[in-house]
């Protein structure tokens, strides 16, 4: 649901802010005051072409920026596009610079057009007078004939995926044939050398220790047989020091008994100083400074060396390398074999998405005669005289397969008698396209909730200008049907009509007032007394009578 739209300097608008409400919000005031203008700006927050003439003269930029409830599909789109949720709204910004430059912002990040039209089927469909042709394509009909009929695509896209996947695994292993069979030596030779080197991991590190042992063997027996002589074995050891002065403690302690426990840690000293000058003595017996284990160290890291400059940093990376050079010849002389597998999947994939496509496909054609014939209803009890047909063409080429199935779902009407039907998109008046685009939206929710059939969560629906060339008790039909649409969905509309007006749950007055030489348009929420004669003056013109009033509060009671 759109929960607030606010314009700056926009067109002829300084600054407006309007928040909705859920049902049907009528947007009214005189012409020329900017209620198209707000449905415009809606329309730019939905990927709308901006130009610099929408800035208002005098000003450096304009900017329009609304706030929708958040969608699970909307906060997947952003998270695709690395765009932070703002929780359990979706907040949009469009800047417009007066030389023509602008930015986009979602959640207050920067962000760009593209993204605004990935989320704009998801928020909102604007069916503004220069918006509606662009906004229902062909996409967008398949969607409404889905939701007409109830139909899921989940199967569809299960098996289109299941195609996909089998098809990229066989054009993979097709593609570049001759490179791998050329690569096919060079695989071998590889996998021949790392195997023979036998790697062991870490056994690289391990060896360059025991290279700095034998490098260094006379300096370590030095080393390890001179700390073995000062804590032990010479005459003027530590040992012997620490056994003179444990004597005379042990003295001190058979008179005096503070000095039993500096007796224990004496023993305790000595011990550690003996066992540590044997650790010593014993580790200068092992070594044994072997030029031939030291060459054959040497050779051994210079083996592993060459094989880590070839294959990978470390031995780890050398012996995945091998593992995947091994997997690579696996599957050249499996091939034949792998072959046969990959296209027998591919061909039950294929057996199994057109099943699901053809399922589909039937369903939308039995659907598409009975929405027709709903919406013809419709659209002719809204002042209209129209032919209406919704065609679905099976194109089951490989190249038409989608997840959403293999068909072309097109609208088409006549707007006058003895004319062919033309594509929806090719009708002349935007007015027109509101009107057809209402009755659509009624058929589908009204046969939705005859059939009880579970449906997604509609969006936010906007018409500007669907009262054009109507009165009377068309009017009063375009209202009923505005009523009835917007008991399931949020409903946005600007209207001249006050048969129209009076449905309203939420009635907004647009006006312009002349302040400091300059005009401003201003959105107004009216309360009930406001709301009167506001439809009041939509009955009677500028001079509101008594009679008008009394008309306006008749029409409003009546639309109760």
């Amino acid at each position: 649901m759109l929960v607030e739209l606010r314009a700056e300097n926009y067109a002829v608008i300084d600054h407006a802010i309007a928040v909705f409400g859920p049902g049907l919000n009528l947007l009214t005031g005189e012409t020329g005051a900017g209620k198209s203008i707000l449905v415009d700006a809606l329309a730019l927050l939905m990927g709308g072409k901006a130009s610099a003439e929408l800035v208002r003269h005098g000003a450096d930029k304009a900017v329009v920026a609304c706030v929708f409830e958040a969608t699970p599909n909307a906060d997947s789109i952003l998270e695709d596009n690395g765009i932070d949720s703002a929780g359990s709204e979706v907040i949009l910004r469009r800047e417009i610079q007066a030389n023509g430059k602008g930015r986009v912002f979602v959640n207050n990040q920067p962000a760009t057009v593209a993204v605004l039209r990935q989320l704009a089927p998801e928020l909102a469909l604007v069916h503004a007078q220069s918006e509606t042709r662009s906004s229902f394509d062909q996409t967008q009909q398949r969607v409404l004939l889905d939701r007409f009929a109830g139909l899921s695509t989940d199967a569809v896209a299960e098996a289109h995926a299941r195609w996909h996947d089998a098809q990229t695994k066989l054009d993979d292993l097709l593609q570049g044939e001759q490179d791998r069979l050329r690569m096919v030596d060079l695989w071998s030779y590889q996998k021949k050398e790392i195997e023979a080197a036998q790697l062991e991991a870490g056994e690289d590190e391990a060896l360059e220790t025991e290279k700095r042992v034998l490098a260094n063997a006379e300096k370590l027996y030095a080393a390890a047989m001179g700390g073995f002589e000062q804590l032990y074995e010479g005459g003027a050891s530590a040992e012997s020091a620490l056994r003179a002065a444990l004597r005379n403690v042990e003295e001190l302690a058979r008179y005096d008994a503070r000095f039993a426990e500096p007796v224990q840690q004496l023993a305790s000293v000595r011990a550690t100083v003996g066992d540590l000058s044997t650790s010593l003595r014993d580790y200068a017996e092992t070594l044994d400074a072997s030029p031939e284990r030291l060459a054959e160290i040497e050779d051994r890291l210079a083996l592993l060396d060459r094989l880590k400059r070839k294959y990978g940093h470390t031995i780890t990376e050398v012996v995945a390398f091998g593992q995947e050079v091994a997997r690579k010849l696996s599957e050249v002389e499996d091939r034949d074999e792998i072959l046969k597998t990959l296209r027998a999947d591919l061909d039950q994939a294929v057996v199994e998405y057109k099943k699901a496509a053809s399922t589909l496909s039937a369903e939308r054609q039995a659907a598409a005669g009975k929405l027709a014939k709903l919406a013809e209803a419709q659209i002719n009890s809204l002042a209209m005289k129209v032919k209406f047909a919704v065609s679905v063409l099976a194109a089951d080429q490989q190249t038409h397969w989608t997840a959403t199935g293999w068909d072309e779902v097109q609208y088409r009407i006549s707007t006058n008698p003895g004319e062919p039907l033309k594509p929806l998109d090719e009708i002349a008046s935007g007015g027109e396209m509101s009107r057809v685009m209402l009755a659509l939206k009624v058929a589908v929710e009204e046969n939705s909730a005859k059939t009880k059939k579970k449906m997604p969560t509609p969006r936010t629906l906007v018409f500007d200008e669907i009262d054009i060339g109507i009165g009377g008790r068309a009017a009063e039909a375009v209202g009923q049907k505005l009523k009835a649409l917007s008991r399931g969905q949020q409903v946005l509309c600007v209207t001249h009509l006050p048969q129209i007006a009076a449905f309203a749950d939420q009635h907004f007055l647009i006006d312009k007032r002349e302040s400091d030489g300059r005009t401003k348009t201003q959105v107004r929420l009216l309360d009930d007394r406001a709301r009167t004669h506001e439809v009041a003056r939509m009955v009677s013109g500028a001079t509101v009578t008594e009679t008008s009033l009394q008309h306006a509060t008749q029409l409003i009671a009546a639309s109760r």
